[in-house]
């Protein structure tokens, strides 16, 4: 049986937090959706201290951003976005569209569609997201979306010149300074300035990934994405020094960002513990990644890498580095996670920033039932059928008469009729199912 090591909040306490959190955005989007532009501006001053003339960055403004990035930084972004681009490609190939004759006369098929529009929002806060734009505007621009809309907070009461810039290589159509609850739900629903979109996407805090869910419905999200987890399974191929690294890497990204560690060697978690500590002491974001190890990290040491495997599946954590003498046992017997990075040469920070698969992932067990963004979460698959013969539509239309019955859809079931009686010369009941011996 699993022995914890160190456990994070005890679980009532993280129910209560979110709680409070789903009250705060419950407000926040009354307030958006009955006074629109008024609220976002209010709420931009609050939390932000932002309040421009428009919100939405002019070309000219574009530019000067940009202008401001070092020469540099901009080719970084441009390589990093290359990679994006190109697996995305990759994966856009796969999507063909298909039409089949499944029986003589009944061809059916189905189309992939972009989204007509898309809101992304990239995180600022105490880290500006750069990569963020890169993984959903560049992706979503790939896909095919007609109207991209990038948002994104400002930094010290300015745009981000580095995100500007992203958004616009990335090829988002517009761009607006404006973060928080008050920029994903201005996209999602409308103002007097900002036109709605119909798909929201991106990661954020625990309070832009409550939004998403609660203006699902109205709009499309890509995927519960709240703050970050990463989860190291490790064996004693290793040492603590790299598991402390990778753990505390991903900690720094906010004070409820779980990291977890789970092995099969007691020596290895107790040598991780230590190692944790000692990089806290001279880690620059010390501040934030102490208080989520506190609050959220846990050591679970397992008896083999078989219930490694079974624990690593109930957590269902958005990234998991597999560090261990064969990886490739957790990539073909693992299916709940959001990315999987495998051996020590490769880690998370790659997945986030620059390798090219995308770092939008699941967050609180919803790996059990999605991936994370893709290509494939812009385009919606749209299915047509098509009948070329009338002893096609008068073959398919007794079966249907008779389902339909079957159910009690009687008006269902005269559908399949007249066909019968227009195209196949045979004569049922208006609103009776065509009995089996009529099918000749």
């Amino acid at each position: 049986m699993a022995e914890y090591l160190k456990k994070g909040m005890d679980p009532a306490e993280v129910i209560a937090a979110d709680a409070q959190v789903r009250d705060a955005v419950e407000d926040i989007l009354q307030a958006i959706e009955k006074r629109g532009d008024q609220a976002v501006r209010e709420l931009s001053e609050k939390f932000d201290g932002w309040s421009p003339a428009s919100f939405r960055l002019s070309a000219s403004e574009i530019e000067d951003a940009i202008a401001r990035v070092d020469p540099d930084d901009l080719e970084d972004i441009k390589f990093a976005q290359a990679q994006v681009r190109e697996f995305a490609e990759r994966q856009k190939a796969c999507l063909v569209d298909l039409e089949v004759e499944t029986l003589p006369g009944v061809v059916l098929g189905h189309k992939h569609i972009p989204v007509n529009a898309v809101g992304c929002y990239v995180p600022g806060g105490k880290y500006p997201m750069v990569a963020s734009a890169h993984m959903s505007v560049a992706t979503a621009k790939v896909a095919g979306v007609k109207r991209i809309v990038a948002a994104a907070p400002p930094s010290d009461g300015a745009p981000h010149p580095s995100i500007v810039a992203a958004m616009h290589l990335g090829g988002a159509d517009e761009i607006l300074v404006l973060g928080g609850v008050q920029a994903v739900a201005a996209m999602a629903l409308g103002t007097d300035t900002i036109a709605p979109v119909d798909m929201l996407v991106g990661p954020g805090n625990m309070f832009v990934a409550e939004a998403k869910r609660q203006l699902f419905g109205r709009v499309g999200i890509d995927l519960f994405a709240g703050p970050t987890e990463t989860l190291v399974i490790a064996d004693d191929s290793v040492d603590g020094e790299l598991c402390a690294i990778d753990l505390l890497g991903q900690a720094e990204h906010g004070p409820t960002s779980p990291a977890v560690l789970i092995t099969d060697s007691e020596t290895l978690a107790r040598e991780t513990l230590a190692a944790i500590e000692r990089h806290l002491e001279v880690l620059p974001t010390a501040e934030v990644a102490r208080r989520s190890w506190q609050d959220y990290g846990q050591v679970i040491v397992c008896a083999d890498r078989d219930e490694m495997r079974v624990e690593a599946e109930r957590l269902a954590f958005e990234h998991v580095q597999v560090m261990t003498r064969d990886p490739d046992y957790f990539l073909d017997n693992m299916v709940n996670y959001g990315a999987m990075f495998l051996g020590p040469r490769t880690n998370v920070a790659f997945g986030d920033k620059v390798i090219g698969t995308n770092h939008t992932l699941p967050t609180k067990r919803a790996a059990r039932y999605t991936g994370g963004l893709w290509v494939g979460k812009f385009l919606k698959t749209h299915t047509y059928q098509r009948v070329l013969s009338d002893e096609a539509s008068a073959y398919v239309g007794e079966y249907a008469s008779r389902l339909c019955m079957l159910e009690g859809f009687a008006g269902h079931a005269e559908q399949a009729n007249a066909r019968v009686r227009r195209y196949g010369g045979r004569d049922p009941e208006p609103y009776t199912a065509v009995t089996r011996s009529r099918r000749g």
